[in-house]
């Protein structure tokens, strides 16, 4: 059993004087890429993960996003389980590489404290199993029917129908996303400051009125995944004590 229950949630990068940090909030290597062909990522990728290994790394990652991966209903953190493997691979390399500015998750992120490839391969396996959370923080409810028309048009050739990506793509799967966080990285990527965000979405986020953004983000936050996918409500994960 894992002991990470309760352990402190934003603390972490507050401790470390991290959250915000000058000194990591630049741009070291210009402007990101998409996804980048070579490097750490297409190593990582043609390794064989090993999931009982992926549990014990995976406790670098619980104290913030939660045992179960559902992240705090605030959306500080984000909803991870039951991301598609590749999807978490790339993310996690592009942070590593500096192609994806995140303060806050860097230093977790690094060879030194989370491992090396092999690390990143087994984490990744061991996220995508994890059940996901049937009831995210969702927005107002209050324009629904535009929020929908705008998914299906702009979005859903990517993200999928349901929000349900596309691992082989490195499209993420969305569903089940807390309303917050989906808010916060929309606007990250407006601004171009989710440097790895693929072009295309840019510029389909660039075309969206306010209207148009808290409407398609109240939708998706609502967009469920799988009976099979989703754990119940008050699940909790059985590799974690309480």
């Amino acid at each position: 059993m894992l002991n990470c229950r309760k352990a402190p949630l934003a603390g972490l990068g507050i401790v470390l004087g991290l959250t915000g940090s000058p000194a990591l909030a630049g741009d070291p290597l210009g402007a990101g890429q998409w996804n980048p062909s070579g490097g750490e990522q297409e190593e990582i990728l043609n390794l064989t993960p090993d999931l009982k290994r992926g549990r014990e790394v995976y406790k670098i990652c619980a104290p913030c996003h939660l045992p179960e991966g559902w992240g705090p209903r605030d959306g500080t953190f984000p909803q991870i389980a039951g991301q598609h493997y590749k999807v978490t691979i790339k993310q996690l390399a592009d942070i590593r590489a500096w192609n994806r500015s995140n303060p806050v998750m860097y230093p977790f992120a690094q060879p030194e404290r989370l491992g090396g490839p092999q690390a990143v391969a087994d984490v990744a396996a061991y996220i995508e199993g994890l059940r996901m959370n049937p009831k995210p923080n969702v927005g107002p409810g209050t324009d629904l029917e535009h929020g929908a028309k705008i998914y299906q048009d702009r979005c859903a050739s990517c993200h999928g129908r349901d929000g349900e990506g596309n691992g082989d793509k490195f499209y993420p799967r969305i569903q089940g996303q807390h309303y917050s966080y989906l808010t916060r990285q929309f606007e990250a990527i407006k601004d171009r400051k989710r440097r790895n965000a693929k072009p295309e979405m840019i510029e389909q986020i660039e075309g969206m009125n306010m209207r148009d953004q808290q409407a398609v983000l109240d939708y998706l936050s609502r967009l469920r995944p799988d009976p099979e996918r989703a754990g119940p409500p008050n699940w909790q994960n059985p590799d974690f004590e309480e």
